[in-house]
């Protein structure tokens, strides 16, 4: 079986390689699903392209009535400048940095594989190439599309190759893991309104930038005076933007950043005191403060049951001792594919790419990301026999 799934890693690489050079944004990549379509078209699956997104939803009907479990794969890029160096490179100014490139091809290997033994599969097999993972939109947007319905999807599987694990999951392993695993991941925006004036005579304003800093200190006492220890919470400013002249007081400044949680009251709770605390000092310094949330994905929780099937499915693959099954706290990144865990059981899993002889260890997000490409035939075997673990059982 391991033999089949060998076979298919050309065909895994060669896609991965051509979706690596055409890297789009967020909800409209016309090219990337052209290449899904051209790929579906050729083994003969059906498919329905989405209306509000350029997501696509296949189905692989198997012979015999049964339940249906969907595989989700993410396919958008990120705004970065690739500066990898390898032959097949983006020259577009965007970048699959984050291996979403490889996850799309890893489920067309899966579609491959699945759709030639069709016979064997008791039920139905859902396909999911999902937009815009990176802005938490494309899941939403899926399940409004009604991919979890029609057949109605009674489990849903997928993967996150690279580093994100990588002290825990070494090249070619896999971590499998109950259980929340991944974080919250929020975006928060506080526009600080002052009023400006010659720097010079700052009695004679509001100054936001040093009612910013009072801020931004603040909100840190927040993780650590206000939330227990034992729970994993992150509030980080990642931008701040106010001011045009080294000796003017500008009249507001607008920070924004990002806040993460491993549960929904934590996550809740985050954003109402960064409101409320951020009025509060404002308002003590005779200023005001615009304060909006725009909420991304929740935490990512795995279904002890299907993971038990993947595990299942995976130790066939790369055998158990391979597989890594609990971690020592969740990690802070977030994914949308919680969305999805939310509405129907499912398993998260995630396979280890970095190889320091291969310069794959760098951390994701990062201009020179790449994966090592000879584990990719592992996702997608493990993906196939997943779904015969949970049809067949």
């Amino acid at each position: 079986m391991i033999e089949n799934y060998q076979k298919v890693q050309d065909y895994i690489v060669k896609i991965r390689r051509e979706l690596h050079q055409i890297p789009e944004l967020d909800t409209n990549l016309p090219q990337t699903s052209a290449v899904i379509k051209r790929e579906l078209d050729a083994m003969g699956i059906p498919y329905k392209q989405n209306t509000k997104d350029s997501g696509i939803i296949a189905l692989i009907q198997g012979k015999n009535a049964g339940k249906c479990i969907a595989i989700r794969a993410d396919m958008d890029a990120l705004p970065i400048k690739e500066e990898t160096g390898l032959p097949f490179a983006s020259q577009n100014g965007c970048m699959h940095a984050c291996g979403h490139d490889s996850h799309a091809a890893m489920l067309l290997g899966t579609a491959k594989v699945l759709n030639k033994c069709k016979d064997k599969i008791n039920g139905s097999v859902k396909l999911i190439f999902q937009t815009a993972e990176e802005t938490a939109r494309g899941a939403e947007i899926m399940i409004e599309e009604g991919a979890l319905e029609n057949p109605k999807v009674d489990a849903l599987i997928g993967l996150h190759i690279g580093s994100i694990y990588a002290k825990e999951v070494s090249l070619g392993n896999a971590a499998i893991v109950p259980g929340t695993i991944m974080a919250s991941y929020d975006k928060f925006i506080i526009k600080v309104k002052g009023h400006g004036c010659h720097g010079s005579t700052p009695e004679k304003g509001v100054d936001p930038i040093a009612i910013s800093a009072t801020i931004i200190s603040a909100l840190q006492n927040i993780v650590s005076r206000e939330i227990s220890a034992t729970l994993p919470a992150v509030i980080t400013i990642g931008q701040i933007h106010g001011g045009f002249a080294y000796n003017i007081i500008p009249d507001d400044v607008t920070m924004e950043g990002t806040i993460r949680a491993t549960s929904q009251e934590v996550r809740q709770m985050l954003s109402d005191r960064i409101c409320q605390v951020s009025k509060a000092i404002a308002s003590s310094a005779k200023a005001e403060v615009e304060y909006e949330i725009i909420w991304g994905a929740p935490p990512v929780v795995n279904d002890i049951n299907i993971v038990k099937t993947v595990q299942k499915a995976a130790e066939q693959i790369i055998g158990e001792e391979n597989i890594v099954s609990s971690f020592t706290a969740p990690n802070m990144g977030g994914e949308d594919v919680a969305h999805y865990l939310q509405q129907v059981p499912g398993a998260f899993f995630f396979l280890g790419s970095n190889n320091p002889a291969k310069h794959t260890d760098i951390p994701h997000h990062n201009c020179k990301f790449d994966i090592d490409e000879d584990v990719m035939w592992k996702g997608s075997a493990i993906f196939a026999e997943s779904v015969f673990e949970f049809l067949n059982q």
